[in-house]
């Protein structure tokens, strides 16, 4: 199947934005102890940027060894690259909340 490179950096921004909203959702969630929902979004942010990431390797194999990247993929490349640094980032935070949150109940008890 023949890719058609105009398509494909809107793909990687669109599933990359997708991926970030969804994480800073999980982690709005996690901060309020909702860590259900907090996963759940953080496993969805997850699968959007999986679903971007599919489309870079396709344009990482399909591409012309001659062709020069233009502006755009370059930036929708980058696009993607920082939402899956910013999961990343938030699954820690969301994990550290969690412990928090674990300590927090603990010391209630003692408290009481």
């Amino acid at each position: 199947m023949l890719m058609d490179f105009e398509q494909v950096p809107m793909q990687l921004i669109l599933h990359g934005g997708n991926a970030r909203g969804l994480a800073y959702e999980a982690l709005d969630k996690a901060e309020e102890y909702n860590f259900e929902e907090a996963d759940k979004l953080l496993q969805e942010a997850n699968d959007e940027f999986l679903k971007g990431h599919k489309y870079q390797t396709q344009l990482i194999r399909e591409q012309d060894k001659n062709m020069t990247p233009n502006f755009l993929t370059i930036h929708a490349q980058d696009h993607l690259m920082t939402a899956q640094a910013e999961l990343q980032l938030i699954k820690r935070l969301v994990s550290n909340l969690k412990k928090q949150f674990e300590l927090e109940k603990r010391i209630n008890k003692l408290e009481n």
